[in-house]
């Protein structure tokens, strides 16, 4: 009977041929130690002729890295380790730091491949403190999918691209600013004088308490909007549901404390208390270089202004001795 393999079939078996013939170089069953790189690998599937990247290129790879006890460190697949919402990780190939690293081993594979490679905790955690969970001696065990590789030269065009883009935005969001903050006193009829750092306080209640000065631990109430009304962050628990930014893990919704002249607050803030009083009322109208300038911040884009309706609560002054901006409080 004449015997035929396919071409799938012959693949598989060459496979099987390899595994007990070029691994007699590993103390490590199934993995062959490449000379030239010190890594051990095992190839599932390898592209014959494939393009391989090189130092800078951006690579997408599926992953999963485990301990010798079989302990998942990361997982590309699951959200618990990978929280981009996406099911593989995407970095750029660096220079290998020592030999057997898995930026060699990442190095020695083509689109489509798939492998498993061990990399050695002594060699990785050689010059930085090694985590409790990891012992001496143990290889990591990293289980890769090259799915894409980006070439460098790309990357830098693409990046060089998306620089100019944001420079124009931030460029468009910093000339917007200045004619967002007219409008807003004009709508609002301001006409109360600008601080010299461009700070508009208008008090709504006068207080009759003491004045902080920095250093002193001041408790406030707040609300802070941005300039076309949507309210981002504040103290009360009922206006935060109202405005859908209620935060479970927030609780209780209090006023909130901290120390002047420390910078724990935006300059704006810092400057605005100081012109209030216990039991002041009032608003705050800060132009975004006294607030979070052009990097903006959570939920405010770059070169926003702001404003804040506070609350002054209470002063409690600074310790005596306390050093504040460089000078010590008597």
């Amino acid at each position: 009977m004449k015997i035929s393999f396919s071409k799938s079939m012959a693949v598989v078996a060459v496979g099987i041929i390899a595994a007990f013939t070029s691994c007699t170089n590993s103390p490590y069953p199934g993995y062959e130690l490449d000379e030239a790189t010190g890594v051990y690998a095992q190839f599932f599937t390898q592209v014959e002729n494939g393009v391989k990247p090189i130092e800078g290129d951006l690579l997408r790879i599926g992953l999963v890295v485990k301990t010798d006890t079989d302990s998942i460190l990361t997982d590309s697949k699951d959200p618990k380790y990978n929280r981009s919402g996406l099911t593989y990780y995407e970095f750029p190939l660096m220079k290998p730091e020592f030999s057997g690293s898995f930026e060699a081993a990442l190095a020695m594979m083509a689109v489509g491949d798939s492998a498993s490679f061990l990399v050695s905790v002594d060699s990785m955690y050689k010059s930085r403190e090694m985590p409790p969970f990891l012992k001496k001696g143990a290889m990591l065990t990293y289980n890769v999918v090259l799915q894409k590789i980006t070439a460098k030269a790309e990357v830098d065009a693409l990046q060089k691209k998306q620089m100019e883009e944001q420079q124009v935005m931030m460029a468009k969001l910093e000339a917007e600013e200045t004619a967002t903050f007219a409008k807003y006193l004009a709508d609002n009829k301001v006409t109360v004088k600008p601080t010299a750092s461009g700070l508009y306080f208008v008090e709504s209640k006068k207080g009759s308490g003491k004045k902080p000065q920095a250093g002193d631990v001041v408790k406030v109430n707040y609300t802070g909007r941005t300039m076309d009304g949507k309210i981002f962050d504040t103290s009360f628990e009922a206006i935060a549901k109202e405005a859908g930014v209620f935060d479970e893990r927030r609780k209780p919704y209090d006023p909130i404390e901290f120390p002047l002249g420390q910078r724990q607050v935006i300059a704006g803030w810092e400057e605005g208390i100081m012109l209030m009083s216990v039991g002041s009322k009032g608003q705050l109208i800060i132009p975004s270089a006294m607030g979070y300038g052009a990097q903006g911040g959570g939920p405010i884009p770059p070169f926003s202004p702001l404003v804040f309706d506070l609350e002054l609560i209470s002063v409690t002054p600074a310790p005596a001795g306390q050093v504040i901006q460089g000078q010590k409080v008597n």
